[in-house]
């Protein structure tokens, strides 16, 4: 058996990507493989994380440079490939531009002052925040003129700040020594809930508290949305991708759109999402527009209250949830689309059924104790 060409450290493994890139790695006929996969998070391994999918667990924080040279170093003349799964928010988009860029300098530097280095690729998680400004940032989402969609791969850089452009030009800065490849991503679906943007989580919970204070599962969003065309990531399938761009040489140094190749109205995912927690479906009425992040504010007690009746593991509401940035989704004035034919001329044929992928993920997440399961 030849030697293990192939070392991985994935930042961010815990998140849903993360988690979904650490599987990958690990199947038997991942291209590449057999991997090593280091899994890195700030904090400590959850409890419904499979410790199979890692070789080695580490915590540190990519915030301090520091604790990330102790952590790192050990491993520097083994890592090949840098996923990079991270994500901090900050309160706007300078800040967090500040924040993540300190993480990612930390961890190169770590990797490659070592005079054994064997870095050769990095893979860059971002998304469609890159065409269409700081949407969550108080003040600039305020004025945003967005790009067209359906979003592609070679359109301008906004004229706003953005941490994901702030990334992208510290990758490239290390070439020619390391070579680099971009995944954006739409609204990704996945099993975890250490991830700060979750949308299926969100849903979930929402529906769940719903069903159990006897409240209407509502659609939180705009005519515009209910009606118009959406995308979505599976975590899967954005995790295949990651490893086609990492040892694929045509991939190298450029940027994809990552979606499961398909669209759906948010009308359609309503009635879908209905049946599957298990509430009334209610059609949206635009005479009773309401605010989800309002009705959401005071109800961690009752998700505390629903943990408890489903034995799922503890955990808080405001920490699992993005009620904010589902809001902000749901609210879009465009069709939240992005192209994936840069993708396939490149030859990553990935996808999946938007449908099929929200049913198997709600499933492992309920399988995971994370959400409740209602039997008939």
């Amino acid at each position: 058996m030849e030697p293990q060409a192939f070392v991985a450290l994935i930042v961010g493994v815990t998140g849903m990507a993360g988690l979904s890139l650490a599987q990958a790695l690990k199947k038997p006929n991942c291209p590449g493989g057999p991997w090593k996969v280091y899994g890195a998070a700030r904090r400590s391994q959850p409890i419904w994380f499979p410790s199979t999918v890692v070789d080695h667990f580490i915590t540190f924080d990519a915030v301090d440079s520091s604790d990330t040279q102790v952590k790192l170093s050990p491993i520097a003349h083994e890592v090949t490939h840098l996923f990079w799964i991270s994500l901090q928010v900050r309160q706007d988009e300078e800040a967090t531009i500040i924040v993540n860029e300190t993480m990612l300098l930390n961890v190169l530097t770590a990797l490659k002052s070592s005079t054994s280095s064997k870095l050769t690729h990095v893979t860059l998680q971002t998304g469609t925040k890159h065409y269409m400004g700081p949407i969550f940032d108080p003040v600039h989402s305020t004025q945003l003129i967005s790009h067209d969609p359906p979003f592609h791969e070679n359109m301008a850089r906004l004229p706003y700040p953005n941490f994901y452009y702030a990334l992208e030009d510290l990758v490239q800065s290390y070439a020619p020594s390391l070579t680099y490849s971009v995944h954006r991503s739409s609204i990704i679906v996945g099993a975890s809930c250490r991830s700060i943007y979750n949308s299926l989580v969100t849903l979930a919970t929402y529906a769940a508290i719903c069903r159990h204070v006897g409240l209407a599962f509502r659609y939180p969003g705009t005519k515009y949305t209910w009606e118009h065309f959406c995308d979505m990531t599976d975590a899967g399938v954005l995790a295949q991708q990651h490893v086609w761009a990492a040892v694929t040489p045509e991939a190298k140094n450029q940027a994809f759109n990552c979606t499961n190749g398909d669209v759906f109205t948010w009308k359609s995912m309503w009635k879908f999402l209905s049946e599957l927690f298990d509430v009334e479906f209610v059609a949206f009425n635009e005479t009773l527009e309401f605010d989800l992040v309002e009705l959401m504010r005071d109800k961690g007690s009752v998700w505390e209250a629903i943990v408890e009746k489903h034995e799922l593991h503890s955990t808080k509401l405001e920490e699992i949830t993005c009620y904010e940035a589902l809001q902000t989704v749901l609210r879009f004035k465009f069709q939240h689309v992005s192209s994936m034919n840069k993708s396939r001329e490149y030859g990553f044929l990935g996808h999946v059924d938007t449908f099929k992928s929200i049913r198997f993920w709600v499933e492992k997440l309920r399988q995971m104790k994370i959400i409740p399961s209602y039997h008939h």
